[in-house]
């Protein structure tokens, strides 16, 4: 379907965008939006289910989509869509591994806004709010969004237009039937649904639609390179294996939360290089360094961030930042002096504690803590009820084995 076809179908999309529910949503971001459906009467000129809409679409912007907050006439779809969007810091980073893959220059400081761009085509075969898209744009020569769903495609060609972006072609088709007669892409980003049909949430890419271990031949064949997008919960050395010819794992993490795992296939020299953050590492690495282990817990705490924790370089961190684990199946570090740069929380320790109520209500006269158990045989919430504390305060209880010796530890931050 041609791009001035696609047009033509999504013209009565304009009779539904009408800049008055733009101006309503902004004028009543702040309040109540079952109210709001409840007066809908006292304000018979305006669609209030989809002002109510762009009002929460308003409100996640602020904090994930921040730059879409600049534009008046942006369309937000349903909830659905907005949570199953890629946050507008994810999608950056996918930019910025194709600028690495094809730019001969990368700046690690990177404004998409104004970079210039690679003379690369794109496909992303999962458009759905098309944050991924947008930010491809920003650095591809052109980029084709797809997705079955109409509605979306309608609100794609008007964010695009109310944007000002003219190098974004939507194509409103199954993407495996549109990829087929496509052509060639400098890269192919898919991100598979992970809802089985009975809604429960899935992660393995069998379970996923599309099903990509079954179209693995197509996407490879139209593609340089092929970027996955998977679940957190996805068992990364499987999948390496399913996908064959995975040059890079990259684990995303946002504000200490592991958001997406990235398997980027294509042109590999050997086996994955696994990147968290400024934190790469091969399988390889991990298995020829020797852990060092503590006797005792010295004066600082480390417990790695949520993407290591997922990576799994457990000896390499030991190795890297200077300190001694805990123990082999406790992902806890300690050293005498702090170290800054760690990637994840760093904990003064104030006292070793025995873990019981009596003694942990002693060292904690106001009852209020965070607790956190690691390799620890009861889980924080029902560890935090036995010991009597309340959620709060400046003190952290952390629960974890030293060797084999369950030991309990007073922090601070």
């Amino acid at each position: 379907m041609s791009q001035g076809e696609e047009k033509n179908n999504f013209q009565d999309f304009q009779d539904f965008a009408k800049r008055e529910i733009f101006a309503f949503a902004r004028e009543h971001q702040d309040e109540d939006t079952a109210r709001l459906l409840l007066s809908a009467a006292r304000y018979p000129h305006i669609d209030m289910p989809t002002a109510v809409q762009q009002i929460e679409g308003l409100r996640t912007a602020r904090e994930k989509w921040p730059s879409l907050m600049e534009c008046e006439d942006f369309m937000y779809p349903p909830r659905l869509n907005r949570e199953q969007s890629s946050s507008e810091t994810t999608a950056r980073y996918k930019a910025n591994i194709l600028l690495a893959a094809f730019a001969t220059s990368i700046n690690p400081d990177i404004d998409l806004l104004i970079t210039p761009k690679v003379g690369e085509r794109v496909a992303d075969l999962t458009g759905g709010m098309g944050i991924d898209t947008l930010a491809f744009a920003k650095v591809a020569e052109h980029v084709d969004y797809v997705e079955r769903d109409p509605m979306l495609c309608s609100l794609m060609v008007h964010n695009l237009r109310a944007l000002g972006i003219t190098n974004v072609t939507v194509h409103c088709a199954d993407s495996m039937e549109w990829l087929a007669t496509a052509g060639h892409f400098g890269l192919i980003f898919i991100d598979p649904a992970r809802r089985a049909t009975s809604g429960r949430k899935v992660a393995a890419f069998e379970d996923c639609t599309p099903n990509i271990i079954e179209h693995a031949g197509l996407l490879r064949s139209h593609c340089l390179r092929l970027m996955v997008k998977a679940s957190p919960m996805i068992d990364i050395d499987l999948a390496c294996r399913q996908l064959g010819d995975v040059g890079e794992v990259h684990i995303v993490g946002v504000k200490g939360e592991c958001k997406e795992v990235l398997f980027v296939c294509g042109e590999s020299t050997g086996e994955p290089r696994v990147t968290c953050g400024d934190f790469s590492f091969t399988r390889a690495e991990e298995a020829a360094t020797e852990s060092r282990y503590c006797q005792n817990v010295s004066r600082y705490l480390y417990e790695p961030d949520a993407t290591l924790m997922k990576a799994g370089p457990f000896k390499l961190i030991g190795q890297r930042y200077g300190l001694a684990q805990l123990g082999r199946n406790t992902h806890l570090y300690t050293s005498d002096e702090r170290v800054d740069e760690f990637p994840g929380r760093v904990f003064e320790v104030l006292q070793e504690l025995k873990l019981s109520r009596k003694e942990v209500l002693t060292a904690i006269p106001g009852g209020k803590a965070h607790v956190v158990t690691r390799s620890y045989p009861v889980e924080a919430a029902a560890l935090q009820r036995q010991l009597g504390l309340k959620e709060g305060g400046e003190r952290f209880v952390v629960a974890t084995t030293v060797g084999s010796r369950k030991s309990g530890f007073l922090c601070k931050m």
